[in-house]
């Protein structure tokens, strides 16, 4: 198997499938560019943006932009690819021009995403300040999922239930994805999100219930991605800050619990901890590794 600059490609054997474990890498230069930095850090897996996450206004793609992406795909080895929607986007806006515009960005995210191949997008569900932003939001999705289908499927993320935010919690994305009539492709679960939203995933009774909703309102089998990071705050502050792993509240036994539990082997996995320093992203692979008993080779 072949060598990368920090490491070697990074697997596990779960259930029969290989489990892979990735980062959010930049796109400097392009999106192929980025799982060039992806593959340099050992990655089997990826996560990044399509565009510049923070503007409204997208610039096409580059002629050969998705052709060279689908070939960096299969030398690379690098899948499933996830890429994480603008920031920019409030489908459960109580103000309609936002809506309206972040309906647009969404259809645009997932049509990028389908050219060049990606596998997932992967969706923050809104924030509002009244009882009918989930309903705004369900309107949203169907809006675009259900007016054109798309190679990339979309899921929806948990969220740290700060103030607003309208599906925080399992059985809320599930009501969500439900009166989007099933549109949505599944879920990522986030870390440091769950806990910051009340699931103490350092207990056994945390991550049980956190599993045990999921399998009950969503499915396993929809669970597409782990987001692994630890939490500056602590379980239940609703505060959505990550940190590198094992040096948050969760902490590195929590960490190591929850990538391990049961129910959650076979997902990949992509680390979307800080970057203060270029050697940050391979230290928090090596870890995270660590954390799932991945041998390196």
């Amino acid at each position: 198997m072949r060598n990368c600059l920090h490491c070697t490609i990074l697997y596990f054997m779960a259930r029969g499938k290989d489990r892979r474990l990735g980062v959010h890498v930049s796109i400097a230069g392009g999106p192929t560019e980025g799982l060039g930095r992806a593959h340099a850090l050992g990655c089997g897996t990826a996560q990044i943006f399509t565009h510049n996450p923070r503007a409204w206004k997208v610039a096409p793609l580059r002629v050969d932009e998705a052709a060279r992406f689908g070939q960096a795909m299969e030398a690379l080895d690098i899948r499933p690819v996830f890429a994480h929607a603008s920031y920019l986007i409030n489908i459960a806006s109580q103000d309609e021009a936002i809506r309206i515009k972040s309906v647009g960005l969404l259809r645009t995210e997932m049509l990028r995403a389908s050219e060049l191949g990606v596998h997932y997008v992967v969706l923050h569900p809104g924030v509002a300040h009244d009882a009918e932003g989930r309903g705004r939001a369900a309107r949203s999705l169907l809006e675009v999922l259900g007016s054109e289908e798309f190679s990339a499927g979309l899921l929806l993320e948990n969220t740290a239930a700060r103030r607003g935010d309208v599906a925080a919690e399992i059985p809320a994305i599930a009501h969500l994805q439900d009166m989007a009539h099933g549109l949505t492709a599944g879920i990522c679960l986030d870390s440091c999100h769950a806990f910051a939203a009340g699931y103490d995933i350092r207990r056994p009774g945390g991550l049980r219930k956190l599993s045990g909703q999921i399998r009950r309102h969503v499915g396993i089998e929809r669970l597409k991605l782990i987001h692994l990071n630890d939490s500056r705050g602590a379980s239940g502050a609703h505060v959505d800050r990550h940190e590198h792993l094992g040096r948050g509240e969760i902490g590195a036994a929590g960490l190591r619990a929850f990538v391990r539990h049961g129910p959650f082997k076979g997902v990949p996995v992509v680390l979307e901890t800080p970057k203060r320093d270029e050697a940050d992203d391979a230290e928090n692979l090596a870890l995270a590794a660590g954390y799932m008993g991945i041998r390196l080779r």
